[in-house]
């Protein structure tokens, strides 16, 4: 199983629209998940709104939060999402064999049963997650929050039974400022210590969350890593 895990406070200004970034992950079988860190007034209410189609064109779930809450919602958030995607995948085998895939629809016996396989899945199934932090100058004051949200998250992977694995990316990039991108971890299931490397992320700059999003997308989905192309389809569809 393969998802994004992307933090924001819905902020995007530059490029290709995330929403539409996010629907091409989604096109290719890759679940885009989203944690807005939300401050109050209109810049809020802008952000929360974009954070929420941005997971619904990705097919998958959105939590709005403030800076105390980031770390629990984190790993809830893995949790969940790890179980949907099980579900989702259970519900088009029911439909295969039974003709529908909702599990109200079985005898309470069976849907015991599937619902107790779904949970152990969602345990022993391989997991690859993609996180991808907006160090944006305008998530600077949520530095420390953020911090402290990757290394529960880095817990709540150990936990699993099931092989996991973490990659990490920040946007926009601090060595290369024409860069929106930068790698922090490539693919590793050694997950310990590994929140000590976050301390380095300098907060700064614009936020390019759509040409991020495309470009960690190329990485999930086994594609050459490189930069969006400025023309094409994509290209008509900017922030």
């Amino acid at each position: 199983m393969k998802q994004i895990l992307l933090i924001t406070d819905g902020c995007s200004n530059v490029g290709v629209s995330p929403v539409i970034a996010a629907a091409q992950a989604h096109a290719e079988g890759i679940t885009v998940n989203v944690i807005g860190v939300i401050d109050q007034g209109e810049l809020g209410m802008l952000g929360s709104e974009e954070i929420r189609e941005i997971a619904a064109a990705g097919g998958g779930m959105s939590r709005i939060v403030n800076s105390a809450q980031l770390s629990q919602t984190v790993q809830m958030m893995t949790r969940k999402t790890v179980s949907a995607t099980i579900q989702h995948a259970v519900g088009k085998e029911l439909q295969s064999i039974l003709g529908h895939a909702q599990l109200e629809q079985l005898p309470p016996q069976q849907r015991a049963e599937v619902v107790q396989v779904i949970d152990d899945m969602s345990e022993t199934s391989s997991l690859r997650v993609a996180l991808l932090i907006d160090a944006s100058a305008s998530m600077k004051p949520k530095l420390a929050a953020v911090r402290e949200a990757i290394h529960d998250l880095l817990l709540s992977l150990r936990a699993r039974s099931g092989k996991s694995e973490l990659a990490v990316f920040h946007f926009p990039s601090a060595k290369n400022r024409d860069a929106e991108l930068e790698m922090d971890l490539n693919w590793t299931n050694e997950l310990a210590n590994l929140d000590k490397m976050f301390y380095k992320i300098n907060m700064k700059g614009t936020t390019p969350t759509g040409p991020a999003l495309l470009q960690t997308l190329q990485f999930v989905a086994d594609k050459p890593f490189s930069q969006p192309a400025e023309d094409g389809m994509l290209s008509d569809y900017v922030v």
